[in-house]
């Protein structure tokens, strides 16, 4: 009799332990990328020709949109990796191209030490980087929804989002750290180099700690058992309605997100009118509370459903956007700003606390970390990758409030989408695995 392929029962503690691995790595990923968000106030003179603040801001945002262009074919190349060879493979190789990114922007001359070639550099840094975040999304949402059991998987894949915030949370405190430490002076001079250096160490821990991740079960049950398939791609294509279905849920959630996060530390100082250091801290403090909200919301998804949480935040943002940005850009302090921030990501978590496992449920595991990425990578790059640059634009042209209405607009859009949807929890294909 031929032995059994079928892998040995995972522990509660071998669970956590490899989910706590891959976490860790996803925090590493995501600080390296949103600390040139974090810094983009400090380095854009040093890139760009001299300038007011909101033209150099532009710049920077452009970049920052450019490397978002290189995620749908991270999500595709890493995706057809990870479904072929393995989601622990894939995980490793997005920390490398994340590590070879950081360390290049923080070597990287001025523009008045090398002229062109420093903004040329600064690009082909954030295509590495936006190559690796393409590619880390999706393999990360698979990996963690697949190694989690079917009780607690909205759970356990709320911590994509934990690491996510933790990342962006760690690049904030780096700021204020540096912003205690070094005067305003070496900050633009010099200063702002410190963090992608550390992040380009911090890339390698990351690396180590993932070596030690196991497999998950149903990557393992599937490669045992495959036989002859089309191309990757070809499957996927087979699967339009899940593929819409990704698309429509991200749209909304990603703009957003990127709207109360990355932008809403610029959008407190350039409209708002606070000091960088006390936006740093409003940002700082209401991510802070974000990043609990996180395993609370998905263990809810885990009792009630995954579409009455995707609704929440379809309703709310849709509803709210407007008089949130409008009462935020007119707040009287830092505590009012903070109310106000923290009520939004409120909203915004009813998203990215299960947007992960949605995906993920949507998907047979030969396909699955390539149908999660690319069509999310897609959107986000088109979406998500330019809301603060279309925030930033309006605002140059003196119709600010043009985007709150474009936020709104695309918030509306994903809540059809939450309506006519099925509720993933009940109906999802890693029942299958």
């Amino acid at each position: 009799m031929a032995p059994s392929t079928t892998p040995a029962p995972r522990t509660m503690a071998s669970r956590i332990r490899s989910i706590f691995s891959g976490s860790v790595g996803n925090l590493v990923e995501w600080y390296d990328w949103y600390v040139y968000s974090a810094f983009a106030l400090y380095f854009a003179p040093a890139f760009f020709p001299k300038g007011d603040l909101t033209a150099q801001l532009l710049n920077s945002a452009a970049i920052f949109a450019v490397g978002f262009l290189m995620r749908p074919l991270g999500g595709w190349l890493m995706g057809i990796y990870a479904d072929r060879h393995g989601r622990k493979a894939a995980l490793l190789l997005s920390v490398l191209l994340m590590c070879g990114g950081s360390l290049l922007i923080a070597l990287t001359p001025s523009y008045g030490q090398i002229g062109v070639a420093a903004p040329v550099l600064l690009v082909i840094a954030r295509l590495l980087q936006g190559l690796s975040v393409g590619g880390e999304y999706g393999t990360s949402a698979t990996y963690l929804s697949e190694m989690a059991d079917q009780r607690n998987r909205g759970f356990f894949s709320s911590f994509q989002y934990v690491t996510l915030i933790a990342g962006q949370l760690l690049a904030l405190l780096v700021q204020l750290g540096l912003q205690a430490v070094l005067s305003t002076e070496e900050l633009y001079a010099w200063g702002w180099r410190v963090p992608f250096a550390i992040g380009a160490g911090a890339a390698l821990v990351a690396l180590y700690l993932r070596r030690t991740m196991e497999e998950t079960d149903a990557f393992t049950k599937q490669t045992s058992t495959s036989t002859a398939q089309p191309s990757k791609l070809t499957l996927l294509l087979s699967y339009p309605r899940e593929i819409l279905t990704v698309v429509g849920l991200t749209l909304g959630g990603t703009v957003v997100f990127y709207t109360f996060t990355t932008y809403a530390q610029k959008f407190l100082v350039n409209t708002a009118g606070f000091s960088k250091a006390e936006a740093t801290m409003v940002s700082f403090a209401a991510l802070g509370v974000a990043m609990l909200l996180q395993p609370v919301l998905g263990a809810i998804s885990d009792r009630v459903g995954r579409r009455p949480v995707l609704l929440f935040f379809g309703f709310g943002a849709t509803l709210g956007t407007y008089p949130l940005l409008t009462a935020l850009g007119h707040s009287a302090g830092p505590g009012a700003a903070f109310g106000l921030l923290v009520l939004a990501l409120f909203i915004v978590s009813g998203y990215t606390s299960i947007n992960a496992v949605v995906k993920a449920e949507l998907f047979p595991t030969e396909i699955r970390a390539l149908g999660v990425g690319l069509p999310y990578a897609l959107t986000v790059a088109i979406f998500g990758g330019s809301a603060e640059y279309v925030a930033l634009l309006a605002k140059d042209r003196g119709v600010e409030t043009w985007f709150y209405w474009y936020v709104t607009a695309c918030a509306a859009i994903s809540l059809l989408v939450y309506l006519r949807m099925s509720d993933t929890r009940d109906t999802s294909r890693m029942r299958e695995d």
